[in-house]
């Protein structure tokens, strides 16, 4: 196997999830403590990229980050470069498609802190900032960190909006699913199964950690 593919997955993950963090914690502090005006619809917005296919996120990203499109139009006039059909163009892909599991899992994670602690940590004479560092988020970093172990092996095995915004381009974009799909299209069996075989691997060992981390979770609960 390339471990090109590997190390291009990886990276594509890693930079997805550190995009989605601190995305997800704020969104998520804001719906669940702060009980914003809009709050219906942010929320909405925020599961938005589950209810609709992924084909439809990378067409959308596409026209976004295209040369033409509202982002890819300034970046290209500015630095001459393109966003479309490159490792960034997929990191994006994959960030907005993991980010509803990431942000949902952080809104259950703050949801469950109890809210008298913060009250208290607040009648002392503490700010919202310095509560949310002190309090809540030690008290529920088990949780937020499932719930971005969970979006990074989502980010892991996109397909869908990766293929239409970044191609499926060796060494350049192509990532392990992409990978799959070109051998199992190649009738390239032994590749592909191969293949499958490292994506399992990795899934296993971070749903593994993941659910490690649900269960020191509902224990501490």
């Amino acid at each position: 196997m390339d471990l090109s593919i590997l190390r291009l997955t990886l990276q594509i993950a890693v930079v997805a999830t550190a995009i989605n963090f601190p995305l997800a914690i704020g969104i998520s502090w804001l719906l669940v403590k702060k009980r914003i005006r809009g709050r219906f619809i942010i929320d909405v917005l925020v599961s938005l990229p589950l209810a609709v296919p992924p084909v439809a996120v990378g067409f959308f990203l596409l026209e976004l980050l295209g040369r033409d499109g509202i982002v890819g139009s300034p970046v290209h006039r500015l630095l001459g470069v393109d966003i479309v059909f490159t490792w960034v163009a997929a990191a994006l892909a994959s960030a907005v498609v993991s980010f509803p599991l990431i942000a949902r899992s952080i809104m259950v994670a703050i949801g469950g802190v109890d809210e008298r602690l913060e009250m208290t940590a607040r009648s002392l004479g503490a700010g919202s900032l310095r509560v949310a560092l002190t309090i809540t988020i030690p008290l529920a970093y088990r949780g937020i960190l499932a719930g971005t172990l969970l979006g990074f092996v989502r980010a892991l095995s996109e397909f869908g909006a990766t293929v239409v915004v970044a191609g499926n381009i060796p060494g350049r974009t192509q990532t392990l699913p992409l990978a799959i799909f070109s051998n199992v299209q190649l009738n390239k069996t032994d590749d592909a199964m191969r293949l499958v075989a490292v994506s399992i691997a990795l899934a296993v060992v971070t749903l593994g950690v993941h659910n490690w981390l649900l269960e020191r979770s509902r224990g501490r609960t």
